[in-house]
């Protein structure tokens, strides 16, 4: 089987599983709310892992299910089943450039970015932005790297705070604070 066929194989299996798990009143709550996805199946984290752990772990296929953005679920599995050591530091950078809304910056951080050795760089890197997104980005991926890292994420913290913004206001709070607490 060609690899095109294959990625093509699984994509349809994993839009099987998010069919089969559907849940219309979190699709219906998440679309009240604002979410600008055209398809939500209205899944929760731990199904989504669920899936992650059955399909298998390709670039191609996260990379296909990170570029259907206009459904939710492909987007918060992809950084669950990229492969870690081929997840280099200008694929983490494509793929923050294209993070739609705070819900994916979260997995993409928890599931992916978090292990990556460049992740302090990186998230100085988003801090430093002049784009509201990569900044909340780079403060939640410190927030994933404050016990490795506090004084960092405080410093980018307090900058944050200083720069106050409707995306970055509360996670930059919370994040000075935990910082501040590891750092005691």
């Amino acid at each position: 089987m060609e690899s095109t066929d294959r990625a093509f194989n699984e994509m349809q299996t994993v839009k099987r599983h998010f069919f089969a798990l559907r849940n219309g009143i979190i699709t219906d709550t998440l679309r009240r709310a604002g979410s600008p996805f055209k398809i939500i199946f209205g899944l929760n984290l731990p199904q989504i892992d669920s899936i992650a752990a059955q399909t298998p772990h390709y670039a191609s296929l996260a990379q296909r299910l990170w570029d259907n953005t206009t459904t939710r679920e492909s987007m918060l599995l992809a950084p669950m089943i990229y492969p870690r050591p081929e997840f280099n530091l200008s694929k983490a950078r494509q793929w923050c450039a294209t993070v739609p809304v705070e819900e994916v910056a979260d997995i993409l951080c928890h599931k992916l970015l978090r292990h990556m050795p460049y992740a302090p760089d990186l998230a100085d890197e988003l801090c430093s932005s002049d784009l509201e997104m990569d900044r909340y980005i780079g403060l939640r991926l410190f927030f994933n790297l404050v016990y490795q890292h506090p004084a960092r994420a405080l410093d980018a913290a307090r900058k944050a705070i200083l720069d106050p913004s409707p995306v970055t206001d509360r996670i930059a709070a919370s994040l000075a604070d935990e910082a501040a607490f590891v750092l005691e």
